[in-house]
């Protein structure tokens, strides 16, 4: 019977259980009026980027980073700061180069871990010392992407959310595409400082009008079922990792730091002598292997390609000795 429109920000019994879930996961209290269910997790993005970026202010994001990021806030008239994230740290931000960033202008500093596309991870220090330089130097908000919280290969989650005074100063993007598989469903949430929900759920009922109505009720039984789905699949995935990685360290020219997190590498290749898009296109061409130039990312991803493991150990040892044939025969 769930085939109606339904309340904008979310039916109140599917809010609860986020707010739930939400809370239970990152140790903090979540009051359910600040969650709001979306078709995805883009709108999040979208919604908060929508409210907040505008000319003159400034967000910083991560680069390489979800192309998204870069895209819509030059869409809104912000200015797009990047924090690089290089090879040489790991995929880890400089949090003194950070500092520098952040001043009065700064409207949203957007995160994204564990990251899409490089597999990294923050740290609770570098996590506090973040939460500590945007208050400090900015009246800024946080938009924390943390889609993929689900799958860390080490450590606990930590959200920026739980550190001292940035409860209200963060939006927590989820959803359950990621955790759950649960890509065709069309299912995200966002958990808004209370100021921002009112103007959050008026872009929505301008555009969605509202997530559908029987996936939301798929979300409780999602969030409040077993977890056992959940944990076999980051074993699974920790082992195509594993493959993956030692695999492409064993090709000339490639090298690649062991993610943390998500479901991407994001190898270097800068010792192959091509560049990002060329190697895009010879791996698609003629090994047959679908991997996105790091370009695609943002500037600071040049060099580097991104390559997913959602897939069979099998496919993903044929595309390796593929990619690694390709290699050897330049």
């Amino acid at each position: 019977g769930y085939t109606h429109y339904v309340p904008t920000p979310g039916i109140p019994e599917v809010r609860q259980a986020v707010a739930r879930n939400v809370g239970e996961r990152r140790g903090m209290d979540v009051d359910w009026n600040r969650v709001i269910i979306t078709p995805g997790a883009k709108p999040i993005m979208f919604f908060t980027l929508l409210a907040l970026a505008e000319p003159g202010a400034e967000v910083i994001y991560p680069d390489p980073g979800f192309p998204i990021y870069e895209s819509m806030v030059n869409f809104c008239g912000a200015k797009a700061v990047p924090m690089p994230l290089r090879g040489e740290s790991d995929y880890h931000p400089d949090l003194d180069e950070f500092a520098t960033l952040v001043n009065k202008n700064t409207r949203l500093v957007i995160l994204n871990s564990p990251h899409n596309p490089c597999g990294s991870v923050l740290s609770p220090a570098e996590i506090e010392r973040i939460a500590a330089i945007v208050r400090e130097q900015s009246d800024a908000y946080i938009l924390a992407d943390e889609v993929y919280k689900d799958l860390l290969y080490t450590g606990e989650h930590v959200s920026i959310a739980t550190m001292p005074g940035m409860a209200d100063r963060t939006i927590i993007l989820d959803g359950l595409s990621k955790s759950y598989a649960m890509t065709g469903w069309r299912l995200g949430y966002g958990v808004f400082p209370e100021p921002l929900v009112e103007h959050i759920t008026k872009l929505a009922v301008n555009s969605v009008s509202c997530a559908n109505a029987f996936s939301q009720m798929a979300m409780i039984a999602a969030l409040e079922g077993p977890q056992d789905s959940v944990s076999a699949m980051r074993e699974e995935f920790m082992k195509r990792r594993d493959v993956v990685v030692e695999g492409l360290r064993s090709i000339p020219g490639v090298t690649c730091p062991m993610p943390d997190g998500a479901f991407y590498t994001f190898p270097s290749i800068k010792g192959t002598g091509l560049t990002s898009m060329e190697f895009e296109a010879k791996a698609l061409q003629e090994a047959g292997v679908a991997v996105l130039s790091g370009s695609a990312f943002g500037g600071y991803g040049d060099g580097y390609v991104r390559l997913s493991y959602a897939n069979s150990v099998e496919n993903l040892q044929k595309a390796i000795e593929r990619l690694r044939g390709m290699v050897q025969g330049l």
